[in-house]
């Protein structure tokens, strides 16, 4: 528990509580953003602790860990049977359960409750609560006691939408709509919450469409990048005809259908071309592209890769490239130029955003615009370098932690004056 600190204004040390509902680096982008904010935070000298449901963030040292744990029923086999007699005694529990079992996606509002019951007993501890996409109502309820900020990396009603626009069976479409009324929450929130930080200006956009709300509502400031782990690397050579791609989840929203149907555009013109996808295969519109196509040879999958593992397959690609036809930020290809990479990306969302002038943007969904990049960056090495070179220079210039934190700082003072004037 972070120590009491009557400094809540000016140049004073910040109390910050960084919250998360499930924050493990391999389970998606919260978990990084939790650590790396969390630790830029500290190193600017303020006291940070996370409170987050399983599975738990890797953090800091110097950050104190608040576990807040759920049913977690994505672990268990057979999730129907995980209820116990104690959990019939909170909401939280049960209702976390009931959701799960009649298909939709309860940890949010679950964690949400477990959270304002922490605050209730806790809240003083700290000056600010900094919320990591949870969007729960419950946050309502606690910036009356306490200065409330929220992440929206980007709103999950665009995920829907993909979602039900590649599938055509009726009973899959309704289970898809169960699983993300969650939504219907977090755009309640949203709409009502003063402070919110979002990661790009498509973020912003899309919040504001989707979920409504006010423009003043919200401040834009880009991720960070490790550099002491994404820099590049002159010791590791840049290999021929290897192409790099990030799908943290292999869902509509990452496009690796697309990319995967670029890719067999290419293979016979280029016989030695392979394909890296960081992320897991499973059964689904990816896997049917790469089976038709006969290309399980050539296109390989890896997963729970530790972030030098990543950063070295960046330093050995020919390209790296992102197809998503939506990011809300698009961490991988910053990832990947900050190894001095050349990338291609889509322009869906924020990742014209990312890679500006030092990279090539093709069309979303459009695979054959995919392939017609990849072809003419393979046969122009010297454009390859240069735009290498281009990429590391913007990622060391735009991509940075530490200005990530110094805005969210500007934003934590703007909600405590707030607070303490209303």
């Amino acid at each position: 528990m972070l120590k009491k600190n009557d400094n809540i204004s000016g140049e004073g040390s910040l109390r910050i509580l960084l919250s998360g509902y499930r924050s493990h680096p391999f389970v998606g982008g919260q978990g990084i953003y939790l650590r790396y904010l969390g630790k830029a935070l500290i190193d600017l000298g303020h006291q940070v602790d996370v409170i987050s449901g399983p599975p738990y963030p890797e953090l800091d040292p110097r950050i104190g860990l608040i576990k807040l744990p759920s049913l977690d029923l994505f672990t268990e086999d057979n999730a129907f049977s995980a209820l116990r007699w104690k959990h019939w005694r909170t909401w939280s529990d049960l209702s976390e359960w009931l959701s799960h079992n009649s298909g939709a996606f309860g940890e949010p509002y679950a964690f949400g409750r477990r959270l304002r019951k922490f605050i209730a007993t806790n809240g003083r501890d700290y000056d600010v609560l900094h919320d990591n996409q949870t969007l729960a109502d419950s946050l309502l309820k606690i910036r009356k006691t306490l200065p409330v900020i929220a992440t929206l990396h980007h709103p999950i009603s665009i995920d829907l939408r993909l979602a039900l626009q590649s599938e055509k069976r009726w009973w899959m479409r309704a289970l898809i709509r169960r699983w993300h009324k969650f939504l219907t929450m977090q755009a309640r929130t949203a709409r009502k919450l003063p402070h919110i930080l979002t990661v790009s200006e498509a973020s912003k956009q899309a919040a504001l469409r989707d979920f409504g709300g006010k423009p003043e509502q919200y401040t834009v400031v880009a991720n960070g990048v490790d550099a002491q782990v994404f820099y590049p690397n002159e010791k590791i050579t840049r290999e021929d005809n290897l192409l790099v791609a990030t799908a943290s989840a292999d869902t509509p929203l990452k496009g690796l259908p697309v990319l995967v149907d670029a890719f067999a555009k290419l293979a016979i013109s280029h016989p030695d071309l392979r394909l890296q996808i960081i992320g897991r295969l499973r059964d689904g519109p990816t896997k049917d592209t790469i089976t038709k196509n006969k290309l399980q040879n050539r296109i390989s999958f890896k997963s729970n890769l530790e972030q030098q593992e990543v950063a070295d397959l960046f330093r050995r690609a020919t390209i790296a490239l992102s197809a998503s036809l939506f990011e809300g930020f698009g961490l991988p290809a910053a990832e990947a130029m900050a190894c001095g990479a050349p990338v291609i990306v889509s322009d869906g969302g924020a990742l014209p955003e990312v890679a500006g002038n030092a990279g090539i943007i093709v069309p979303k969904g459009d695979s054959d615009a995919l392939s017609v990049a990849i072809a003419e960056l393979l046969a122009d090495p010297t454009r390859r370098d240069q735009l290498g070179i281009a990429a590391a220079k913007r990622a060391r210039a735009v991509f940075s932690w530490e200005r990530h934190a110094i805005k969210s700082v500007e934003l934590y003072r703007k909600a405590i004056h707030a607070h303490h004037t209303a």
